[in-house]
């Protein structure tokens, strides 16, 4: 166990943002990280405990790093504390359009956005809870930024619109940007900033659970049980030890999901545009040509980031079609946590119904954006690709959720207002910055 101890100087005392540094470097060790202040005690990787200690100018914290790599851990974070928690110089206030709020979304970036001076995000948010559209976009009004979801809309009319409106800035709080029209943006002169990554473990390890639920029939189980019927019939699936795994997609998520299948026992392949060696040195997966993962593969996993155009032209849209899926092995099991258009639904729905599929698992699907995260429980279903999805019994759909953890929740709000910060005190935005090809 390593111990250090910190005397808080800054006047404003533990504020948000130094907080929410502190939080996100320790969800990133494998020690544990405990801080203690007049009687109170936080978890290091919990933003919300970490303010809940109320720490003020000349207040003491007690921290104890204890796990496997706490040397290391111990010297990051007082790294930390004497960098980040000093008083730092005021800027302006940054006002924000926030759109598409849910109440989950308050929790984080109310408690990053409370403190205004120096070394704060020194930023206002004003909350909608409509999406972000060409109806909806007037709401921008008086504002320097807006912050979009991935069921916003914000094509060049809408860019275009927010340009004239005078905003500057466009915070996406998701990795994808496709919903951006990066072209206007860039003759409008707004700078486009997104989250590059937050928790890649958990669309990974959603990605897992979902494929492997409906591989095993898990959600028919849990009904059957519920009705007193405990039959196994319709219940029958496969091992996925020493199956082959086809990443499609080795960026970060596309990695953990390469180490949770090593972990079951399977053999791992994979397939990027930009193949990564270092994983093939490192024994990770083996590259190898699309058509070779499909035709190879008995769980298929995408991981791609959606470019308009086919695979041809360059993009990804629709990389998994009926062309592709002819390649595939019969009873081969699919799982998609990336972005919808990657698969053709049309092209999937057919090959559902003539049994090419022993399982598929789908977080995003084409056709979704209208049902993310909207409650229609009392609502006829109007889609017909969502109505038809959920009418299979080796189906599992779930709504855009993969990235909800309370951990990438945090490094979502941190990461955003960190983008917010950079661009108001006009420092390099970095890999955050989303520029037009």
């Amino acid at each position: 166990m390593e111990k250090l101890t910190y005397v808080v100087d800054n006047p404003m005392g533990v504020h948000a943002r130094p907080a929410a540094l502190l939080a996100q470097l320790c969800v990133g060790l494998r020690s544990v990280v405990t801080i203690n202040c007049n009687g109170r005690v936080a978890t290091g990787n919990n933003v919300l405990q970490i303010l809940a200690l109320s720490a003020k100018h000349g207040d003491t914290l007690d921290i104890t790093v204890e796990g496997e790599d706490e040397a290391t851990a111990v010297k990051q974070v007082e790294e930390l504390l004497r960098g980040e928690f000093e008083e730092k110089k005021r800027v302006k206030i940054l006002k924000i359009a926030f759109f598409g709020t849910k109440d989950y979304d308050r929790t984080f970036f109310d408690e990053l956005t409370k403190d205004k001076g120096p070394g704060t995000y020194n930023s206002e948010i004003d909350y909608f809870n409509v999406r972000l559209t060409p109806e909806t976009v007037g709401l921008a009004k008086g504002h320097d930024a807006v912050c979009i979801f991935v069921n916003d809309e914000a094509p060049r009319v809408v860019v275009e619109e927010l340009g004239r409106l005078g905003v500057k800035l466009i915070l996406l709080r998701c990795a994808g940007f496709n919903n951006v029209d990066l072209q206007a943006a860039k003759e409008w002169d707004i700078k486009v900033c997104r989250v590059p990554a937050y928790s890649p473990y958990a669309v990974a390890e959603h990605a897992m659970a979902i494929i492997h639920a409906a591989n095993r029939r898990l959600h028919r189980a849990y009904q059957k049980v519920k009705d007193n019927n405990f039959a196994l019939s319709g219940l029958l699936g496969y091992d996925l030890h020493n199956k082959v795994a086809g990443i499609v997609g080795t960026g970060r998520i596309g990695q953990c999901m390469a180490n949770i299948c090593k972990g079951f026992g399977m053999t791992v392949i994979g397939w990027d545009a930009f193949p990564n060696k270092a994983l093939e040195e490192q024994g990770l997966l083996t590259y190898v040509t699309f058509d070779e993962l499909l035709a190879k593969s008995d769980l298929i996993s995408l991981h791609a980031p959606l470019f308009p155009g086919s695979m041809a032209e360059g993009g990804t849209t629709h990389m998994i079609d009926k062309d592709s899926i002819a390649k595939m092995k019969d009873e081969v099991m699919l799982v998609n946590t990336a972005r919808g258009p990657l698969i053709n639904a049309e092209d999937l729905i057919e090959a559902l119904k003539n049994g090419k599929f022993h399982a598929v698992g789908l977080d995003v699907y084409e056709g979704e954006d209208e049902n993310v995260y909207t409650d229609r429980s009392d609502e006829r279903l109007h889609s017909s690709i969502t109505a038809r999805l959920t009418m299979f019994p080796n189906v599992i759909l779930t709504s855009h959720q993969a990235f909800f953890t309370r951990e990438a929740l945090q490094a979502i709000a941190t990461t955003t207002m960190e983008n917010a910060r950079n661009f108001n005190e006009g420092n390099d935005l970095g890999f955050a910055e989303c520029k037009a090809r």
